[in-house]
């Protein structure tokens, strides 16, 4: 009995040490960073004081301790691996880092294998995601989101073109594609990329190369993704070749901004970053915060700055610990077993046999990815992308010697210059309107934004293409004995210059030999090859045109239109039946003898002047309706009800005699032109011959468009051959635009437009793909057009048509449909009086049968009745009623022979 109390006592204290042992268990977890780095100083610092603050409160691992091994990659991926693998031998439950993104993708796929969160707050590559890469979480928002700002700053300012300068590896390239989709959204774009060696190893000479190219190309919207290292040599390079002048625009990432925080940076460097926008991660102000920054001093011994990874690095070991807190909450135990996957190959010269997989890493990555705490960064939430909730940056413009905040983005609320705190109070709000930043100070000490691009070739002058035309000089055309070009187009591109708020050097270049007017699509396409830097002239806006080319806003509307010879047509003796067509002559005349007859209806009871034979009644409806074209009519109408038929008929009436009058007016005072064309579909619907000018879009346009065989096609060079060839019949019609053929009309009566355009485009000036001088000049041609000058060049340049008036399209015949409405009103009225008159004289009828004392009215027959009804009708009021006393007069003599009764006496009286 004694041996089993002992036994027992044994058990029990065993259980019990064991039980301490397992509470006062050490965990493990690694940090992967670059010493030397400012990142890496600042991440050592804040991770071993969280890992001393999370042993320090009992509350949250229950007596055990975080131990945290921290490696030093020294810039070098090789050592990233190796310390990687050091972790996996030695039971690591999770590992901070690595601070590149490069290594993230490969010590990510270790990982995923051996099930061990991988945690980084610097590896912020956008391609690091969730389904390929499950164990690794990023701390720090995404440089998906940094990019974002980048592009709607970029959008803020109007620039639809950026350079991008980046170093060598995973997490630049990938921000400047990132950039790239964000830009596009925007309908901007990357139009350069200087690439530069990864950082730390590059020399001077590349950079100075790399800038030299940049320097050259249009864009000076400089975006700048690298690392300090590499970033200091850059702007020094910059400064020297003299890329941080007045019109040049550096944004960079959030490097700079942490340079800035953390370390003294000297006064020559801090010369060549004047002017350069960044970005730096956005911590609201907190108490945790402020704490933290009084005890940096003390735990960085004053060798370093406080920055905002520093934050990042000390929330993610509290991330850690309070997944692994959630994790023994649940009943979690470390453990580590054999990876299958490495089974074939242990005992190799790879000691993988060391390697284990961590049992409860998927558990520990679930508990992770619920936090839900706040941290010294703030609020720390994960959304279902494995990203922190709310992503926000600080805008830093660096500035005369030192660096100011100008503004927030945040991807709730865009841009603003109120915190980003504040804004998630309110409801979201991107309009453009609620965007706002404070002034900048752009490189060259500016406050005026810079126009974010210059002129190719190094500010040399724009070799502008021009039409030599040998037809049409109008338009445009060199000045004889020099080599000034003038003419409309030309005045109008030169004015449009004018109100631009730089300056533009360019030469004009003649496009043709001179012998006859030059192809307008080779033009367009030598520009859009680069042989020229623009055209300017009487270019077509045309489909094919735009595909290869932008052009401006259009500076003069066009069409093509259709030219042939006219005839006078002189007037005939039926002229006065032309304003109306048939239909409508009809039913006019069919309104007016309707109306007499309404008329006469609504009279003949009351009114003496619409009484009388037959033969004079029926000659009274004619002439009152007709008298009353004339408003001439004698005779008076006394019934309310033909009263208003009468007004409406004469308000019909006069609208009807206006229309006719001027129609007929036009008709006899117009030159009226005749032809047996009248328009484009008249002209296809025959054989014959077309005419068309040399170089214009009008040919194409009839072969693919129209299908015009090309054997029915003349082409032809000059208005005086268009003028011979349309008298002399060797083309029925010329198809040409429509300032061109306004130009030609103008002293040649003979010949006059069919029909109307039928095409609309307009003229426009020329420039490669997305330039941005052709948005620029297109708001310089809507102003020349608001303040009136291009309607004065317009009046300077073209001439007017001396006989244009007289070649107006025919006056059209006054139709039916325009005057239904009237018609209709008055068929209405008449209606509607009508049913009122015969339902009054109807109970009138009915009341005089009533009162009939004749017994044999009753027993009439039923045509009978209508014909008295008949008569009724057609009796004058006043007669009928006296025929009524009439009779009952003669009834009561009657009666009175008959010896009535004292009742029948009493009746009568």
């Amino acid at each position: 009995m004694r041996v089993l109390l002992l036994w027992w006592v044994y058990i029990v204290s065993v259980g019990v040490f064991s039980a301490s042992l397992s509470k006062s268990e050490t965990i493990s977890i690694g940090a992967i960073i670059v010493r030397k780095s400012v990142n890496g100083k600042v991440s050592e610092i804040a991770l071993n004081a969280a890992v001393n603050d999370v042993n320090s409160d009992p509350t949250i691992l229950g007596g055990r301790k975080l131990s945290l091994s921290i490696h030093d990659s020294n810039y070098n991926g090789f050592l990233s691996i190796v310390g990687a693998l050091q972790y996996m031998e030695t039971d690591t439950v999770a590992i901070i880092g690595p601070q590149g993104s490069t290594m993230a993708h490969i010590i990510s796929h270790l990982a995923n294998e051996l099930h061990v969160p991988l945690l980084s707050f610097t590896a912020s590559d956008p391609t690091l995601t969730p389904l390929q890469y499950p164990y690794f979480i990023q701390t720090a928002p995404n440089d998906m989101f940094e990019m974002a700002a980048i592009a709607e700053v970029i959008g803020y300012f109007g620039w639809r073109e950026v350079t991008a300068v980046f170093s060598d590896d995973e997490q630049s390239r990938n921000d400047i594609a990132a950039l790239a989709d964000k830009l596009a959204e925007r309908r901007s774009k990357v139009s350069y990329k200087a690439i530069l060696p990864p950082d730390t190893i590059g020399t001077r000479e590349e950079i100075e190369e790399a800038l030299a190219k940049v320097k050259l190309v249009e864009s000076r919207v400089i975006v700048l993704s690298t690392y300090a290292t590499t970033g200091r040599l850059v702007f020094e390079v910059a400064e020297s070749l003299g890329m941080m002048t007045s019109g040049y625009v550096w944004i960079t990432t959030y490097w700079l901004s942490t340079l800035l925080d953390s370390v003294q940076i000297s006064p020559e460097f801090a010369k060549s970053i004047d002017g350069v926008i960044t970005f730096r991660p956005h911590v609201p102000d907190s108490d945790t915060k402020t704490a933290f920054s009084s005890r940096w001093n003390q735990l960085s011994n004053g060798t370093i700055g406080l920055n905002p990874f520093a934050l990042y690095a000390y929330d993610t070991v509290w991330i850690i610990a309070n997944a692994l807190k959630a994790f023994f909450d649940h009943g979690g135990t470390i453990s580590f077993s054999n990876n299958s996957n490495l089974s074939p190959i242990v005992g190799q010269s790879l000691n993988l046999g060391a390697l284990s997989t961590f049992d409860g890493g998927e558990k520990l990555l679930k508990n992770i990815l619920e936090t839900k705490m706040t941290g010294l960064t703030g609020p720390i939430q994960f959304d279902s992308n494995r990203l922190p909730l709310r992503a926000a940056y600080d805008i830093i413009n660096v500035a005369r010697g030192g660096f100011r905040n100008i503004g927030f983005w945040s991807n709730y609320s865009g841009l603003s210059i109120v915190s980003p705190e504040v804004l998630y109070r309110k409801p979201a709000n991107r309009s453009t309107s609620n965007q706002h930043l404070h002034r900048v100070t752009w490189p060259g000490e500016t406050t005026q934004p810079p126009r974010g691009w210059i002129f190719a070739n190094n500010g040399s002058p724009l070799r502008i293409g021009v039409p030599k035309r040998v037809s049409f000089k109008n338009f445009v055309q060199q000045v004889e004995g020099s080599n000034e070009i003038e003419g409309y187009s030309i005045d109008v591109f030169k004015a449009a210059v004018k109100l631009l708020s730089y300056q533009v050097p360019y030469e004009f270049v003649l496009f043709g030999d001179g012998i006859e007017n030059p192809s307008y699509n080779e033009l367009v396409r030598m520009v859009a090859a680069d042989i020229l830097d623009a055209a300017v002239g009487d270019i077509a806006i045309v489909t094919n045109r735009t595909k290869i080319v932008d052009f401006t806003q259009p500076y003069i509307e066009s069409g093509l239109v259709v030219v042939a010879p006219v005839r006078k047509q002189n007037s005939s003796a039926w002229s006065f039946l032309t304003p109306f067509t048939p239909c409508m002559w009809g039913v006019t005349a069919a309104f007016f003898l309707l109306v007499g007859a309404v008329i006469w209806i609504l009279e003949h009871r009351n009114n003496d002047e619409f009484r009388g034979p037959p033969k004079k009644q029926i000659i009274t409806i004619f002439w009152f309706s007709f008298s009353t074209m004339f408003f001439s009519h004698r005779e008076n109408t006394v019934s309310t009800l033909g009263r208003m038929v009468l007004l409406i008929w004469l308000f019909v009436v006069l609208i009807l005699t206006s229309s006719y009058t001027a129609s007929l007016t036009s008709i006899l005072t117009l030159q009226q032109l005749s032809s047996p064309i009248e328009g484009i579909d008249s002209l296809l619907n025959t054989n014959q011959m077309i005419g068309y000018q040399i170089g214009s879009f009008a040919e194409n346009y009839l072969l693919e468009e129209l299908n015009i065989p090309r054997n029915r096609l003349v082409a032809l060079g000059s208005p005086e051959a268009y003028a011979e060839a349309l008298s002399n019949g060797t083309v029925a019609a010329i198809v040409d635009e429509r300032p061109y053929v306004d130009a030609f009309l103008a002293d040649r009566c003979q010949f006059s437009i069919r029909g109307r355009e039928f095409t609309k485009s307009g003229w426009g000036f020329v420039f490669p793909r997305d330039s941005p001088l052709a948005t620029d000049l297109s708001t310089a041609i809507l102003k020349l057009s608001e303040n009136g000058d291009l309607q004065r060049i317009n009046n300077q340049r073209i001439t007017k048509s001396s006989c244009a008036k007289n070649a107006l399209t025919q006056v059209d015949q006054l139709q039916i449909k325009s005057f239904w409405g009237l018609f209709l009103i008055c068929g209405v009225a008449c209606s509607l009086a009508l049913c009122i008159y015969f339902f009054r004289v109807l109970r009138q009828f009915l009341k005089h049968y009533a009162d009939d004392p004749d017994p044999s009215t009753r027993s009439r027959s039923k045509s009978a009745r209508i014909q008295t009804f008949l008569s009724f009708v057609d009796d004058k009021k006043d007669v009928s009623v006296s025929k009524l006393k009439r009779k009952r007069a003669e009834m009561s003599q009657v009666g009175n022979r008959e010896d009535p009764s004292p009742s029948e006496e009493h009746m009568q009286v």
